[in-house]
């Protein structure tokens, strides 16, 4: 079934794993995988946008990275700004929208300013949602939201908790797909995550291409969300029907 033929997920997030082990194989800096890792995103992003995902969210620093050599860390943060330099014009042109989700108060004030900018350059666009999880942890993520309840004086409870998450302005996740080969979570959207249907491919994050995701979004609609309901519930029978 090709992605066209097959149901296209709303949200789709992807932990974006590989970047290092890519460079690594080719005798390379780990930088250049992540430098290499732009360019996918870039492509991936585009590719998104014309099969009608409405909203994308990726992981591209977890709280967890500050403990990676300081120089790939130093590296890292030169590439953000670099990149907010040279992709923010063009995704504004094709009408993406950028949040930046995570953190802010570990990073420079260089920093929090280009992603400040970033938003506003797009926030009149409606195309395509595209947060970038930067600094960010899923366990970060339902501490902040609960000690802002607890600050407010507001009960906590699951539906005043989603609201208070770092991505309540989307829906969650329909698909998360993760490269690299590694089938875990990695602290990434514990909460929003919860009936997202998971899709673990061994290729590289510099790898994963237009046909890549072709083959995920494939496989996305070749299943069965039920959310707790049976299948019969969701095709609608009834019990007297299923005797008959």
């Amino acid at each position: 079934m090709t992605a066209a033929a097959s149901l296209v997920p709303h949200h789709v997030a992807i932990v974006m794993d590989g970047n290092g082990r890519w460079a690594t194989r080719r005798f390379l800096p780990r930088v250049a995988g992540h430098k290499r890792g732009v360019d996918a995103l870039r492509a991936c992003v585009r590719h998104c946008g014309e099969r009608g995902v409405r909203v994308l969210t990726v992981f591209a620093f977890s709280s967890e990275n500050w403990n990676r050599p300081a120089e790939e860390v130093s590296g890292l943060m030169e590439l953000l700004a670099v990149a907010l330099s040279r992709e923010v014009p063009q995704l504004r042109a094709e009408g993406v929208r950028i949040h930046f989700v995570g953190d802010r108060s570990a990073l420079s004030d260089k920093v929090r300013a280009g992603l400040a900018q970033a938003e506003a350059a797009t926030s009149a666009n409606t195309r395509l949602i595209f947060n970038v999880c930067f600094n960010y942890g899923g366990r970060w993520d339902i501490a902040q939201a609960a000690a802002g309840l607890a600050q407010r004086g507001e009960a906590i409870t699951e539906s005043s908790l989603d609201k208070a998450l770092a991505l309540a302005h989307v829906g969650d996740p329909d698909l998360l797909i993760r490269t690299g080969g590694e089938q875990r979570l990695s602290n990434f959207l514990l909460w929003q995550a919860a009936y997202a249907e998971l899709y673990f491919t061994d290729k590289l994050w510099p790898e994963f291409d237009e046909a890549a995701l072709d083959a995920a979004i494939a496989d996305f609609g070749q299943r069965e969300r039920r959310f707790g309901k049976t299948p019969d519930q969701l095709n609608g029978r009834s019990a007297a029907q299923r005797a008959a």
